[in-house]
Formats: structure tokens, C-alpha cells, sequence
């Protein structure tokens, strides 16, 4: 069912609105545009490898992680990717072609967040939105609608697979899926952002031809996406500062001086 609205905002005067539309659920919203994730790591200070004409490929800053899409090859899509450190395995992710961007970056977000003190729990956020669990061969989430899925299976110790897609009556539409030694909050942080009832934004022309959606149609100014576009870039700026400035201040922490207490309440 498609509404109409006229999306209240700023923008100067003149300016030609265009159709937009509000998605959802997310899971069947088309893959969308590849800025929403690049250009926050560009913000966030990670190096464009990028050849022209070639797969987008992103480094950290420390080259533990890089993150690349690949539109040229079957079956393409998203790879995230982190090396081994000290306290980590090597670990991959891969996310089809037609995952949202709004739930790729889910995943990679959370490699510039600060972890919690407790354990991940990747079930949690899709319980919270109504997903219903069911063990088989396999542990399994579904969407209240039926066509997004979580699955959970352990051939052995250290062997915990995860994979998750979404349907819709023309068949698989995308999968993810994770090596066991992903980090456990970046598959929470994946659950997180599959499950969350936004809607998402697509413009005219990017709508995937589905019944199992809903749309609104919205008016929206160029001003407008410019200022929501900005205003996300500007947070991993600040983010990326916030980082910088602590861990300069870290290394200049004089002998004695009380060490810094995070949000665990434990001593860094």
C-alpha cells in the first residue's frame, strides 16, 4: 500500500522536491546506496584502495580490516574482513548484493564502537522486535513476517556458524554470513540492524517490485538528503576525533596519575 506525504523539512526556496519513497520492512528494501556505508568510512579516516572501474575496497587505518564490495563477480556483494591480532582470529563476513545498506553498516559501525562490559547477545534484539526462535537441525530466528531468517548451528567447540537471508515471493533475495571466529558484537550488531522497524529511504526507481513491502511515498529536497547525508558523516568525524584525542591523551598520562575508567567501571 503506498501513501502520500509531503516530508516537512528545511531546504531553500525553489528547490525541486523529489519522490522518494519509505520502505518497509527493511530486510526487502533493495540493497541501496553504497555511500551510506563508504562514505562513513572515509569519514572515519580508513583508506579508499579503490581502482576506477573495479570493486570498492576500504583499509583501516591499522590495515587489521578491510572491507570491499564487488559488484563484478558471482556471487558479489559486501566482504568484511579482519587479519589476526593478538587478541583476535581472523575472521570474514560476507553480505550479498541486495543486503540494505542500512544493515551492512550494522556490522561495520560497530568496528568503531566501544564494546560493552557483558557478553554479546545476538538473540536479544530480534526477540525484542517479535522474531520467533525454533530449534530443529539448526537454531532459528524468523521475522514476524516470515521472509528474514537468523540461523545458529555448532558442529563443534570453537565451530559456531551463523548465516542469515531474506525472501520474498520471488525467492532469496540476499544472505550473510559469518566465519566462527567473527567477533560476537558484530553479529549482535547485525541482529540489531535487521531487526530494527525503520523503515528505510529509497528514491524513485529503486524500489524492488515486491507485495511482501509497504511504501510511503514521501517529497523530499535535495537539501534535505544533503543535510542527512552531512549529518551522519559529521558523527563519524566526531567520532573519529573523540578516539584520536583519547588515545593521544592516553600516551601522555604522567606516572601515578589515575588510569582512565570505562564504562565497565574497571581500570584501562
Amino acid at each position: 500500500m503506498r501513501q502520500n506525504k509531503q516530508w516537512a523539512g528545511w531546504g531553500a526556496a525553489g528547490q525541486q522536491a523529489q519522490q522518494h519513497y519509505l520502505v518497509e520492512p527493511r530486510h526487502l528494501a533493495g540493497g541501496g546506496d553504497l555511500r551510506y556505508v563508504t562514505e562513513y568510512l572515509r569519514a572515519s579516516g580508513w583508506k579508499d584502495k579503490s581502482k576506477a572501474g573495479g570493486p570498492v575496497v576500504f583499509d583501516s587505518p591499522d590495515k587489521s580490516v578491510r572491507i570491499g564490495y564487488d559488484p563484478f563477480t558471482q556471487p558479489g556483494g559486501w566482504t568484511i574482513s579482519g587479519k589476526q591480532t593478538a587478541d583476535q582470529e581472523a575472521w570474514h563476513a560476507t553480505c550479498g548484493r541486495q543486503t540494505p545498506v542500512e544493515i551492512v553498516a550494522g556490522i561495520t559501525d560497530a568496528l568503531f564502537k566501544e564494546r560493552k562490559a557483558h557478553a554479546p547477545n545476538m538473540w536479544e534484539p530480534l526477540q525484542q522486535q517479535g522474531w520467533e526462535t525454533e530449534r530443529g537441525q539448526h537454531f532459528t530466528a524468523r521475522s514476524p513476517d516470515g521472509d528474514a531468517f537468523v540461523r545458529f548451528h555448532q558442529s563443534g567447540p570453537g565451530q559456531a556458524h551463523w548465516w542469515a537471508g531474506a525472501r520474498n515471493e520471488h525467492g532469496r533475495v540476499w544472505e550473510v554470513m559469518f566465519t566462527p571466529t567473527t567477533p560476537m558484537h558484530l553479529v549482535q550488531a547485525f541482529s540489531t540492524a535487521l531487526s530494527d522497524p525503520q523503515p528505510v529511504m529509497r528514491p524513485l526507481g529503486r524500489v524492488p517490485s515486491s507485495q511482501r513491502i509497504r511504501t510511503t511515498s514521501v517529497s523530499v529536497l535535495p537539501s534535505q538528503l544533503s543535510a542527512w547525508q552531512q549529518a551522519r558523516i559529521t558523527a563519524a568525524r566526531a567520532a573519529t576525533w573523540a578516539r584520536n584525542s583519547f588515545a593521544t591523551n592516553r600516551t601522555r598520562t604522567p606516572p601515578g596519575a589515575r588510569p582512565y575508567a570505562g564504562r565497565s567501571g574497571r581500570a584501562r
